[in-house]
């Protein structure tokens, strides 16, 4: 194998774990957002048995249950913080767009390197071919 070879084998190899390590990092980024929201849909639940509890649904109510205004603040953080990583989710996900096309392409070069190579392997064990055929012939 030559140098160039097993330099590319190299590239390749390390091309593959940066596409696989920006496929986790957008993995975890979605799972972050869909765990704030499912935590932000378990606060709505809470606000609503607290409003229920108290009889009052009116935040401006002098009464208004303490919990349940803390709990809508937590929420609304805990959404503002999902809506930030949206951010973030779609520049991991163009990242990995990006280092899957570097990939892709290193990959048909090789694959493109790899059949000429073939064909020349091919090549000259067809002339050695020959060179035997016209050997035998030239002996009778």
């Amino acid at each position: 194998m030559s140098l160039i070879m097993k330099s590319r084998d190299t590239l390749l190899r390390l091309k593959r774990f940066q596409v696989d390590e920006k496929r986790r990092h957008v993995t975890q980024i979605e799972s972050m957002v869909a765990e704030f929201h499912r935590m932000a849909t378990d606060l709505d639940r809470e606000i609503q048995q607290e409003q229920e509890r108290s009889g009052i649904t009116d935040v401006a109510h002098y009464a208004y249950p303490t919990y349940a205004k803390a709990a809508m603040t937590r929420r609304d953080n805990l959404l503002r913080s999902a809506d930030e990583l949206k951010g973030q989710l779609d520049a991991a996900r163009d990242d990995l767009a990006e280092a899957f096309e570097e990939l892709k392409k290193l990959e048909l070069l090789d694959e493109r390197d790899a059949s000429r190579e073939r064909a020349e392997e091919n090549a000259r064990e067809q002339a050695a071919m020959d060179e035997i055929g016209l050997q035998g012939r030239a002996r009778a």
